[in-house]
């Protein structure tokens, strides 16, 4: 009889446990609803029509026209189109796609982007698929500008507990990595691709000149190296708070502070984003950042065949 209470009474804590907490979707995380945009590539690299897939509600748009985030979608991707040079070029690396279980979801792939045009330009690029919260500016006019153009981070001030979503990974295989920035030599780095899941919370501050610092408030890093067996749904991962330099799940490379991330300032510019330190483990956030992406290691590198599938995406608040 008291194994039957205690077994009893364990289902009725879990039960609390559960109903503490609650998930929270992000807008437009359930990945059901995709702006679908046609844009012409220049005739001297073939004049082909080419698709790309944002976030954003159900809509058509055809035409060679910068994207804005539509309906309030908070999602950005790595989908662009580029003139450089006068030459207009696509970048498709985010797919819609569908999710076994039913309705549709984000396929991010790692890949190789080449044009060549004789006697003006011969680029390869490694291009890694990547979703994140904020919004890109386009035209790209250059490789060097694919970084500064990427508007990182939302407004948010709550406090959540972790991160949930559905995911699959489809690994390469490959013991290395490869570095291809369009202009340089092919270079190899060193360890396998991985998959990558990055939150950050932090408290920005914008001084007269326009300038952003920010103090890092919580932490969440996942990598995936490993092919999965098929999806792996409501994957939850709690979220670090202030200073997590003595954690022993800290990674300095992967969680410490950062200095190469960009947005837009209140003067509408695109400016570089200094962390200056870690904010107390009790601070509230002014920006949330969150980017999943099918290759790590920083722009231009990666492992092409890298694949990462992503769905249901949302915050459990507690």
């Amino acid at each position: 009889m008291m194994r039957h209470l205690m077994a009893s009474m364990l289902l009725v804590l879990s039960a609390a446990a559960s109903a503490q907490e609650q998930f929270v979707p992000l807008k437009y995380g359930d990945m059901e609803q995709w702006v679908v945009r046609t844009i012409h590539e220049s005739s001297v690299i073939g004049g082909a029509d080419k698709t790309l897939f944002e976030i954003g509600p159900n809509q058509s748009i055809a035409g060679n026209q910068p994207y804005t985030n539509r309906g309030g979608s908070p999602w950005g991707t790595s989908n662009v189109m580029a003139k450089v040079m006068g030459i207009v070029k696509t970048n498709n690396t985010v797919y819609r796609d569908v999710h076994p279980d039913g309705g549709f979801c984000a396929r991010m792939e790692t890949h190789i982007e080449k044009v060549k045009v004789l006697g003006m330009m011969n680029i390869s690029v490694l291009a890694a698929g990547s979703i994140f919260l904020g919004d890109m500016k386009e035209p790209i006019t250059g490789t060097k500008e694919g970084v500064q153009a990427m508007n990182w981070g939302i407004p948010y001030t709550q406090r959540p507990y972790a991160l949930r979503y559905d995911y699959c990974v489809r690994s390469s295989g490959e013991p290395s990595r490869i570095k291809l920035t369009g202009f340089s030599k092919r270079g190899v780095v060193s360890g396998p691709d991985k998959a990558i899941t990055v939150l950050l919370l932090q408290k920005r501050t914008e001084d007269a000149q326009g300038n952003i610092t920010a103090r890092r408030v919580g932490t969440l890093v996942v990598t995936y190296e490993k092919s999965t067996n098929g999806w792996v749904n409501k994957a939850s991962y709690p979220i670090l708070y202030g200073n997590i330099t003595s954690h022993p799940d800290y990674n300095a490379e992967l969680m410490g502070l950062r200095q190469s991330d960009y947005a837009r300032n209140s003067k509408g510019e695109m400016v570089p984003v200094k962390e200056i330190g870690w904010a107390t483990d009790k601070e509230t956030p002014t920006h949330l950042l969150l980017q999943f992406s099918s290759s790590h290691g920083g722009a231009y590198v990666g492992t092409p065949g890298n694949t990462f599938w992503v769905d249901n995406v949302g915050l459990v608040m507690k």
